[in-house]
């Protein structure tokens, strides 16, 4: 006879749990990051992988070349994002010493209409600087991180891809073969999703930047294929992302320009590429089959950036969709699928409850209830 424990007994064991599986995965973040990356880009390669050995090239060879591939088209685009950057910081000077003029002007501002003295200003900028000094520190950390991941990304791409049968296999054998059909349903569904993601994010990038750039352009804004291109990077964070690219242009809008008409002209654009991308790009390019609302993608972003910093925001939307995809197929999980989805019910089952509930009242019940 199977032994059942109490309900508190069962919580605590699940809570201590999840606490484990967040330390280990906060604990070793520094090889689990290029590993998460590494299974996302070996799903994209995969099918180019498959086409070369279609061509009767080695297996081994097919991975290099299209290692090598992927390897030019990420030399290009950072090629690209470093020289906009080099013409950025030719012009460095004059834009610190427009800062310092605006700063002045504000902090007189301050002082006239709040009566700030300078001092005061100063010992709270003093205070501002020692508490982003812990920030600057895991800014620093993250940029270690991510040479971490350049170094051992190939080399994990190159292991997953050329272990790719290996691990199928495992992943079918670890289940009864009773469940070999849901699991092979899951895995395809699973790559269908990530590979649909990925190749429908990088053209919503493409799109978004050309949408930005143009916009700036038109708008007179320095910098603006610099700005558009961040921006359009920034867009792949759910709502944190687009306030960040606004904000930028603005930013240098107003450090650069007098007045306030390019500032709200930034706004209006970046408000009307936001509706477009929203309800035209993302619809029709990104999303797929699995779909995930707004509440869980924010909430997803902000947990995996307080866990493993930019890149676990980056990477929380497609580890969220692979979720929903396996809890859609377990018939014990699809109540957490459920609660990941879009799908919002007309009424909820307490309601259905009291319905059934109230047409099984006694007469009396119904006179209690009427007077009541």
């Amino acid at each position: 006879m199977e032994k059942k424990y109490p309900f508190y007994f069962r919580s605590t064991v699940i809570l201590f749990g999840i606490i484990l599986f967040v330390y280990i995965l906060f604990m070793l973040k520094s090889i689990l990051i290029p590993l998460a990356f590494a299974v996302m880009i070996s799903i994209l390669l995969n099918p180019l992988v498959n086409k070369f050995q279609q061509k009767k090239i080695p297996k081994i060879i097919a991975i290099g070349i299209a290692l090598v591939i992927s390897t030019v088209f990420l030399a290009g685009v950072m090629f690209f994002i470093s020289s906009q950057i080099v013409k950025f910081s030719e012009n460095m000077t004059a834009l610190q010493q427009k800062f310092s003029e605006l700063f002045g002007d504000f902090q007189s501002w301050l002082q006239q209409n709040y009566s700030l003295s300078l001092i005061k200003q100063k010992q709270w900028i003093s205070e501002a600087g020692n508490n982003l000094k812990p920030l600057l520190a895991a800014t620093l950390g993250t940029a270690l991180d991510t040479v971490s991941v350049i170094v051992l990304l190939p080399v994990y791409i190159f292991l997953i891809l050329y272990y790719k049968t290996l691990i199928l296999n495992f992943f079918y054998e670890v289940f009864a073969e009773r469940n070999s059909n849901e699991v092979g349903v899951v895995l395809e569904h699973t790559k269908k999703a990530i590979q649909s993601y990925m190749i429908g994010l990088l053209l919503e990038a493409i799109i978004v930047a050309a949408l930005n750039s143009t916009a700036l352009l038109i708008l007179g804004v320095d910098y603006a294929v610099l700005l558009g291109v961040i921006g359009a990077i920034l867009n792949v964070l759910p709502y944190i992302g687009g306030i960040i690219a606004i904000a930028l242009p603005i930013i240098i809008a107003s450090i650069t320009k007098n007045g306030y008409s390019t500032q709200i002209g930034i706004i209006i654009a970046y408000m009307v590429i936001q509706f477009i991308d929203n309800n035209i790009i993302f619809p029709s390019i990104v999303s797929s089959k699995v779909k995930i609302n707004a509440l869980v993608s924010l909430v997803g972003v902000l947990l995996g950036g307080a866990l493993w910093g930019l890149a676990g925001m980056f990477l929380s939307i497609p580890l969220i969709a692979t979720l929903k995809i396996i809890f859609d197929r377990v018939e014990e999980l699809k109540p957490w699928g459920k609660i990941l989805g879009t799908e919002v019910p007309v009424y909820h089952k307490g309601q259905v409850w009291k319905r059934l509930k109230k047409s099984k009242r006694t007469l009396s019940e119904k006179i209690i209830n009427k007077t009541s």
